[in-house]
């Protein structure tokens, strides 16, 4: 019962750590520290949250969770009661969902990125002004990468080559490109698809948003490396007036309604180094909470 009470204080723990870094401000700071820790507390949810209704389901055998399932698969499940079953059920209906659910997301995804890469084959051009970037004829302000497998590309508008002048139109291609290279779009998938399976609770949405913005800031800080900030602040500062439609699905654009511009614009302007403490503590606190759920999986009861 031990193995199976810890992960599911664990579980709950996993809940409070997301309230808590949905609304922290110090994760700006770093925001790939803050996007490795998201992507801890999501794995360590999942993990924990199926592996103590598997350690409830397998108390009979009293070998753990991997340590029953011998004993499970040997006499057909003979030894579980009403609870236990329940607890069996639960497990696998949860794990399921969690896995169509992302197998859903990453489809629909591909597809709409398919159905977009094939619409700029028609409506877009080159422009020799910037090179390895996918031009639109529209008026409004857009800026956005479709991410691929093997290849990515860059698209702006018109209406933003007119709008931005030639170092502040350099970074935000720059911002773009940093998304494509980290594969930024990868890193959503989980937390979007979590969205979907639990579309009531405001939490996971908050997460959701949590993990974009840090991605944008991600994005921000490798722009920066190669061209001013002061550059791209601008850019967003131009980007937010214009007012742009969101980025088409699929794709990651430089700004939007959804995304504070002026955080990312008060960071780039003022940027707070983070502590070589703190740093630390969160470098070690990401494979711990990864970890320790699937530790106790492992470990016999």
């Amino acid at each position: 019962m031990t193995g199976a009470a810890l992960l599911a204080l664990i579980s709950l723990g996993t809940v409070g750590g997301a309230h808590f870094l949905s609304r922290a401000r110090w994760t700006w700071r770093a925001p790939r520290i803050g996007i490795a820790l998201w992507q801890a507390l999501g794995l360590c949810w999942g993990v924990a949250t199926i592996g103590a209704l598997l350690g409830l389901a397998l108390l009979p055998y009293r070998k753990g969770v991997l340590g029953g399932l011998p004993g499970l698969y040997d006499d057909q499940a003979a030894r579980l009661g009403a609870v236990q079953v329940a607890a069996l059920l639960g497990a696998i209906s949860l794990a399921g969902v969690l896995l169509v659910m992302l197998m859903f997301a990453v489809v629909r995804v591909f597809r709409a990125r398919r159905r977009h890469r094939a619409l700029l084959a028609l409506v877009s051009r080159r422009d020799s002004s910037v090179p390895g970037t996918l031009v639109l004829d529209h008026p409004g302000a857009a800026a956005y990468c479709v991410p691929g497998v093997r290849s990515h590309k860059v698209v702006v508008s018109a209406g933003t080559l007119e709008l931005l002048d030639r170092g502040e139109l350099a970074a935000v291609l720059a911002h773009e490109r940093a998304h494509a290279r980290e594969r930024h779009d990868l890193v959503l998938l989980p937390f979007t698809s979590l969205r979907q399976v639990f579309p009531q609770f405001h939490l996971v949405g908050r997460c959701l948003d949590a993990v974009e913005l840090l991605i944008e800031m991600a994005a921000d800080d490798r722009a920066r490396h190669h061209h001013p900030a002061r550059e791209l602040a601008t850019a967003l500062l131009r980007f937010a007036a214009a007012r742009p439609a969101a980025a088409p699905s699929g794709t990651l654009g430089v700004a939007h309604g959804d995304i504070p511009v002026m955080a990312r614009v008060n960071r780039l302007l003022e940027p707070e180094p983070v502590s070589r403490r703190m740093r630390l503590a969160a470098s070690v606190a990401v494979p711990v909470i990864a970890g320790l759920p699937l530790l106790l999986l492992v470990l016999p009861h």
